[in-house]
């Protein structure tokens, strides 16, 4: 995939061609005119190609899945704390890791405007594909596809963090009202929801399966990424059924037998793996900015800053089962060796790090060469699992969460009602799921935020807390077409 890289340049320079102050805010380009001259040099199918590849490139970038991301999914969780030294706040990562954030924060502000930069790129995408007559026609059909799964994927990020949102569905043009409205009107979520949902429903008619990919187009969105997330936004609706139907749509994958070997280098994308955010790492080799670095051992023998540190409460939860295979998958321990022979002093900074973000290549780089795993068949197995119990299916439900169980080397579910095997499933999702960017949003999905923050020293205030707040400047752009979260 990122072999096209190079046209990222000029693809971004068109997009960025025409912009206006008042709404440069949601970074959307308020232009649908490229020349024919410059249009014909995309007619092809590397110029199809690099449309998409520049908002898979996206995905890439510090203010969408580094230090602002790292912070309000995992440090505002119960799965880690601030970490790093007392007095470095990283900005605002101590407000968040205390539940005192705030409208103007920066990594509420940051991961805002990023996700509707990848709309944006998604938009342009969707306008100018279908112009492109002299690419083949299949292939413009599957990077449609991958570009309305990545905005419903997008979306989804939008909707679980700040509720209700902007549904910006298209290239808005220069001074046309209705579209300055669009930009700046939120909308409820049920809206967003079903726009999500529409959009995965286009994408799955439209991508093949993940065994079509190979090579550099490793790692784009199949129909089993369509299919799972579409499972997982039903999750999120209390839609069980749907749950169900679409979970049983993802085909073609398998447990990795060791959990650990997933997350190393060589575990990715690999036949449990339905999405991962790509990255390379090195020189000239695009990585995740910064994402391995900031949550690296910081100190005498460290690597990196020492943010999102493992909770007490998270490593007391993988005790407490027993789980020492996941545990010692997900946490890095103070003076202890890794899987590469890499020695961790006692001198580090902190007791606990991000096993998950660790990279064995990592030596320095900004860019590091770390996946994030985003969507993996355990998850789907969880969901289906989740959805048959609430449907009062629970011995049908109890296979399902067995295989991530044992997979683990842990014993069966000795759960049989279906209150008890809810509660062993929201436990099995936290210990399978730890540092996946999902604790925050399947804590509020649940209805344990509250509790589960007070176990960690946190005030979870309920009818506040379960979104973030919408970042200021954008309600003041919006000069009273979209309110504030209550409490905020």
């Amino acid at each position: 995939m990122n072999k096209k890289i190079i046209l990222l340049s000029s693809i971004l320079l068109l997009s960025l061609s025409s912009q206006s102050c008042s709404n440069d805010y949601l970074d959307v380009p308020l232009t649908q005119s490229i020349s024919a001259e410059d249009l014909s040099l995309y007619n092809n199918n590397a110029g199809a190609e690099g449309f998409v590849t520049a908002i898979y490139a996206k995905f890439l970038d510090w203010n969408v899945s580094s230090f602002s991301w790292i912070g309000i999914t995992s440090i505002a969780s119960d799965e880690a704390d601030k970490g790093s030294s007392p007095g470095d706040t990283g900005g605002d990562k101590n407000l968040l890791d205390a539940l005192n954030f705030t409208p103007t924060g920066g990594s509420i502000e940051e991961v805002f405007k990023a996700n509707y930069q990848i709309v944006n790129r998604c938009n342009q995408a969707l306008f100018f594909i279908p112009q492109l007559n002299n690419a083949d026609a299949a292939l413009r059909d599957r990077l449609i596809g991958e570009a309305k799964f990545l905005r419903a994927f997008t979306y989804f990020t939008l909707v679980r963090t700040y509720g209700g949102v902007p549904i910006v569905d298209h290239v808005p043009v220069a001074g046309n009202e209705d579209d300055r409205v669009m930009q700046l009107t939120r909308k409820s979520k049920e809206e967003v929801y079903a726009f999500i949902e529409k959009d995965l429903r286009d994408a799955i008619n439209a991508l093949p399966e993940k065994s079509a990919y190979t090579g550099a187009n490793v790692g784009r969105a199949s129909k089993g990424a369509a299919y799972a997330l579409l499972a997982k936004v039903s999750l999120y609706q209390k839609k069980w059924q749907q749950v169900i139907d679409n979970c049983n749509m993802v085909t073609g994958y398998s447990l990795t037998p060791d959990f650990q070997e997933i997350y190393k280098i060589t575990g990715e994308n690999n036949a449990e793996s339905i999405f991962e955010i790509q990255g390379q790492g090195g020189i000239g080799k695009p990585g995740i900015q910064q994402y391995s670095q900031t949550q690296g051992a910081r100190g005498a023998g460290g690597w990196g800053w020492g943010f999102s540190t493992p909770s007490q409460g998270l490593v007391d939860a993988f005790n407490e089962q027993g789980d020492t295979e996941r545990r010692d998958a997900t946490i890095i321990f103070r003076n202890s060796t890794l899987y590469d022979g890499r020695v961790v002093p006692a001198t580090v900074e902190n007791p606990y790090y991000n096993y998950k973000a660790y990279s064995s290549n990592f030596s320095g780089n900004d860019d590091s060469d770390a996946n994030i795993r985003y969507l993996r068949y355990a998850e789907v197995l969880l969901m289906k699992a989740e959805a048959l119990n609430e449907l009062n299916q629970t011995s049908a439900a109890a296979p399902f969460l067995n295989q991530v169980r044992n997979r683990a080397g842990l014993a069966n579910t000795t759960a049989t009602t279906q209150a008890d095997f809810r509660t062993a499933i929201y436990k099995e999702r936290r210990l399978e799921l730890a540092f996946e960017h999902d604790r925050w949003y399947d804590i509020i999905r649940t209805g344990q935020a509250q509790a589960a923050m007070a176990a960690n020293g946190k005030t979870f205030v309920v009818g506040k807390h379960e979104v973030y707040p919408i970042p200021q400047s954008f309600i003041n752009e919006s000069k009273g077409l979209s309110q504030q979260n209550p409490g905020y």
